[in-house]
């Protein structure tokens, strides 16, 4: 059976209802970050809201003080999910380095048997152009690709995010281009949801203390749960509230926060800065890239193609060429010498008939080379027999009675017969 790309995904993620909703791999800090919202806002509507509806009888406004609590509950939970749930603008993997970025170099090869193989480089680095100005992308040895401008691999994640801001453990997510925009109302409607629960409790505290005509501490004993709730969004704000206005500065100078802490001592220049205006309409008006994963496609089987060379493999295919030439080599060179020792031997043969017969006229020499000339092709048996015999001559230097036979059947020329010439 086929199965999902979200059942084989290869990074860390946590996938749920079937590959809908995609998290990080400590997705239980986002229960974590619900509690510490949904707690303080039912304890405060509980104890604090509902006798606020008295304050404010007429027209039943008293009834809104917990109902805007509610709802403003809802909209943060929501852009909570938004976060965390949604893929935040992960770079698919490649399944093979880009071949196309393959480099051949020869001055850098290695020597084998005598021949230099070029060796495969591969740029760790390249420049692409962003506003005008070329900027330095790096090479994900994880995923196999060129990252693009912005990106960064998150060790957490295990996955190449664009526009990469940083992980957050409060959502359980990277946070990317595709999510951006929502932790930062997150953030910021967190920081108002503390203001307004904060507000309202002191608000009922200072109720208290004019009904009554007590002191704070008579206020503090009535409504302990007003003072717990002032004292933890107070501290909450401090967090949330300054996470608010860094990522206003960052949105206003078009940074990262990966980029500000990593790049602030080098003092680059930001190539992605357009002005506060538009660095803020990018981020909040802009179209929203769909995601580049379906995680709920079927896989599909890859064609496996053939393997780059490496460097053993040409070292073995060299070998077996090297020995594939040194067998063509010696067979050439064993007819060679074949053809070289026949002719040596021939030679012999000539020379010591001629150095035994030296007082045979030159002319019937002549003749003797020809006959003896005719019977230098290797293809009869006749040659072989002579050569045997010539082989097996002994220290006496006599003449095998197969060449005096030979010798015999040379014609006259010139008046002087042939065994007249042998018996001399």
């Amino acid at each position: 059976m086929a199965k999902r790309v979200y059942q084989v995904w290869k990074g860390s993620n946590k996938f749920f209802l079937q590959g809908r909703l995609i998290f990080g791999p400590d997705a239980r800090s986002v229960m974590a970050t619900i509690l510490m919202i949904t707690v303080p806002v039912i304890l405060f509507c509980a104890l604090v809201g509902r006798h606020l509806r008295h304050e404010f009888s007429q027209h039943n406004a008293g009834y809104a003080i917990p109902v805007v609590a509610v709802v403003f509950t809802i909209y943060v939970l929501v852009l909570l999910l938004l976060t965390s749930a949604r893929d935040p603008g992960i770079v698919p993997r490649n399944l093979h380095p880009p071949e196309e970025e393959f480099r051949y170099d020869t001055s850098a090869s290695a020597e084998i048997g005598g021949r230099q193989t070029p060796s495969v480089q591969f740029p760790r680095t390249k420049e692409v152009m962003v506003n005008g100005i070329p900027v330095r992308v790096k090479y994900c040895d994880t995923c196999m690709l060129y990252r693009p401008p912005r990106c960064s691999h998150c060790s957490i994640c295990n996955n190449c995010v664009e526009r990469f801001d940083h992980h957050c453990p409060w959502v359980g997510q990277c946070i990317g281009q595709r999510n951006y925009r929502y932790f930062f109302l997150f953030v910021s409607s967190s920081m108002l949801l503390c203001i307004y629960v904060f507000a309202m409790s002191a608000l009922y505290f200072k109720f208290l203390m004019d009904d009554y005509k007590e002191t704070v501490w008579y206020a503090m004993k009535h409504s302990p749960a007003s003072v717990v709730l002032m004292l933890y969004c107070f501290i909450a704000l401090w967090f949330v509230g300054g996470l608010t206005g860094f990522h206003l500065y960052l949105i206003s100078t078009n940074q990262t926060t990966y980029e500000n802490f990593r790049y602030r001592a080098d003092n680059r220049i930001n190539v992605y800065n357009l002005g506060c205006l538009s660095n803020f309409q990018e981020v909040f008006c802009s179209t929203i890239k769909p995601s580049r994963n379906k995680f709920r496609a079927y896989v599909q089987e890859e064609v496996q193609r053939p393997p780059l060379p490496t460097s053993r493999t040409s070292e073995t295919q060299d070998a077996n060429e090297d020995r594939r030439m040194k067998v063509e080599d010696d067979l050439e060179l064993g007819g060679d010498l074949m053809k070289i020792s026949q002719r040596h031997n021939i030679e012999d043969i000539e020379a010591d008939i001629r150095s035994r017969g030296s007082d045979v006229h030159r002319h019937n020499s002549s003749e003797f080379d020809s006959v003896v000339g005719s019977d230098r092709r290797p293809a009869t048996g006749q040659f072989d027999t002579r050569h045997s015999s010539w082989e097996r001559r002994s220290e006496s230097w006599e003449i095998a009675p197969e060449v005096v036979g030979m010798n015999t059947n040379v014609p006259e020329s010139n008046g002087y017969p042939a065994s007249k010439e042998l018996s001399k």
